[in-house]
């Protein structure tokens, strides 16, 4: 999945911003980094992940990386950058897709696409068009961009 992303995005994501909503592992948004991304932006809610995060960032040197330790959804509210990718990987279970995806085109540049993992295929809905799709087992993957 994560090769048929960066077909998706372009092998160069040089002088793009991105943001990791759920890093969990982070290894999104090191591929990203390691793409030549200008920044990118890790948010992880568990305090130990983000501590690893913030390790394996200096350990990797990558310094455009910054990680915030806290929730999604608070970041979304205080935090007023936009981004050129988002990654969106949130745990299936419950409806934190549903409920974050709302906030998500405030944050965004000209042109930016977002990235979706969930448990179900998603339906296109305003302001959101979907560019591709795919699924691998039970995950459905989505390269989703603003409409215009």
């Amino acid at each position: 999945m994560r090769e048929t992303l960066f077909n998706w995005l372009g092998q160069d994501l040089s002088d793009l911003t991105c943001l990791d909503l759920f890093a969990g592992s982070g290894v999104l948004g090191f591929e990203a980094a390691s793409r030549g991304a200008r920044h990118v932006v890790m948010v992880e809610k568990n305090r130990v992940a983000a501590k690893a995060l913030r390790e394996n960032a200096v350990r990797l040197g990558a310094a455009q990386v910054e990680v915030v330790q806290g929730d999604a959804r608070d970041f979304l509210r205080w935090d007023t950058r936009v981004h050129d990718v988002v990654f969106l990987d949130p745990p299936f279970a419950g409806d934190m897709l549903a409920c974050i995806l709302p906030s998500v085109p405030a944050r965004l540049a000209p042109g930016a696409r977002v990235y979706v993992e969930s448990g179900e295929a998603l339906t296109a809905r305003p302001p959101w068009r979907i560019l591709r799709g795919q699924r691998a087992g039970r995950v459905h993957y989505h390269l989703l961009a603003r409409e215009a």
